[in-house]
Formats: C-alpha cells, sequence, structure tokens
C-alpha cells in the first residue's frame, strides 16, 4: 500500500468521524430533520453538507454551540460560524464538513437539498443514544472483567510452576549403612570361624602320687 493510499484511508475516516460527531451534536438538541450530502464531486473545499432544522432562534443557537463542542470533544479544531445573530440560518463551518442549521421557512425557501444533494450519505439518525450514567457503568464493567481475567491468569500460571519446581527437586535417597558397623560384623565372623589344627599326638601324663599325710603326734 503506498503513501497516497494510506493517506487517502485516513482522510475518508476523519471525515467519517467528523459527521459522525456532527450529527450527534444536532441530535442532542433535537434537531429536525438532518440530512447528510457526499459533495467531494461537487465541490473542492469541502466533502459533505449536513442541512439541519430548529423551531426557533434559541433552538438555531443550541444547535450550532452543540456542534462545536461535538467536533472539539471529537478531537478536531473548534469551528467557525457565521449567522448565529439573528438565528434564521447560521453555518457551522467544519473545514472538510459544512453543517447548515436553518429554520423551516429560510430552508424551505433556499432548498439547499436541491443544490448539494445529488450523492445522500445514509447515516443513523435518531438512534437512542446511552445515558451517561449507563456510559460509565458500561466502561466499569469492561474494566473489572480485564482485571478479573489477568488475575486468573495469574493464578493459572503460578500452579504450574510449583508442580514443575515439586517435579525437579530429586528423590531422597537410602541412608548408607555405615562401614563401622560393616567392619565389626566381618571382625566377628573372622573370631568365630577357627580353622581346624593338625592333629598332634598326645603324649601321656604320668599320675603324680597322692602324697601322703603325716602321722600325728601323740599326745
Amino acid at each position: 500500500m503506498t503513501t497516497s493510499t494510506k493517506s487517502d484511508s485516513a482522510a475518508k475516516r476523519d471525515v467519517t468521524k467528523l459527521q459522525r460527531a456532527i450529527v450527534d451534536g444536532l441530535e442532542d438538541v433535537k434537531a429536525h430533520d438532518i440530512q447528510v450530502f457526499n459533495t467531494e464531486a461537487l465541490s473542492p473545499l469541502f466533502e459533505r453538507v449536513i442541512v439541519a432544522s430548529g423551531t426557533s432562534n434559541r433552538q438555531t443557537k443550541a444547535l450550532a454551540s452543540s456542534v462545536r463542542e461535538a467536533v472539539k470533544e471529537a478531537g478536531f479544531p473548534v469551528p467557525r460560524q457565521e449567522g448565529e445573530q439573528n438565528g434564521e440560518w447560521i453555518i457551522v463551518d467544519c473545514g472538510s464538513v459544512v453543517c447548515h442549521i436553518m429554520q423551516p421557512a429560510i430552508r424551505q425557501y433556499y432548498r439547499l437539498e436541491e443544490i448539494w444533494g445529488e450523492t445522500p450519505v445514509r447515516m443513523k439518525i435518531g438512534a437512542a443514544k446511552p445515558k451517561p450514567a449507563e456510559v460509565a457503568a458500561k466502561k466499569l464493567a469492561a474494566k473489572l472483567a480485564v482485571e478479573k481475567a489477568a488475575a486468573e491468569n495469574t493464578v493459572v500460571e503460578k500452579k504450574p510452576a510449583a508442580k514443575k519446581a515439586a517435579a525437579k527437586k530429586p528423590a531422597a535417597k537410602p541412608a548408607a549403612k555405615k562401614p563401622a558397623a560393616k567392619s565389626a560384623a566381618t571382625k566377628t565372623v573372622k573370631t568365630v570361624v577357627v580353622k581346624p589344627s593338625t592333629p598332634r599326638t598326645a603324649k601321656p601324663v604320668a599320675a603324680k602320687p597322692a602324697a601322703k599325710r603325716a602321722p600325728r603326734a601323740k599326745a
């Protein structure tokens, strides 16, 4: 993919994100009859035209202010605007997207849809948006789920490590016999076992005569 192709795709994503932010800003203040048109083939100055209606000067001014805040929160430069003094027709120039906020009589008279409406853009408009409390609750639930998964992964990783360490531990060797006991047993055997000696002829021993007792002296 070349550099020009990447830049073109990034620009299209930015335009899509910007038009979504503008429509969200209009829906926040209950704009009527929101329409989006692709004007790439009609003008080199901008790529989208968004037309919406407000029933009064107060509402058109509130719509313009909401669009500016939504564009700013989406990370785009703060747009310029014209016509906020009378409030009948306010133009919010967001660069690649231009938003026209008009009262019904002015919109019907100028018919911008006939000028810029050759290629309408399909968008989800009027969909129910989650409340801030619901968004916060979903974010908290997602955070807790991530922390729980991380904790479970840590426990699972630790258990095999303990088993592996236990498997590596060498088994206790049987105690060796003391050499002293072995030598003592050998000595005992050697002492008890006596080699038979060569028989010798025993000489007869002469019997000694019994000693005679001396006669008792007479009184």
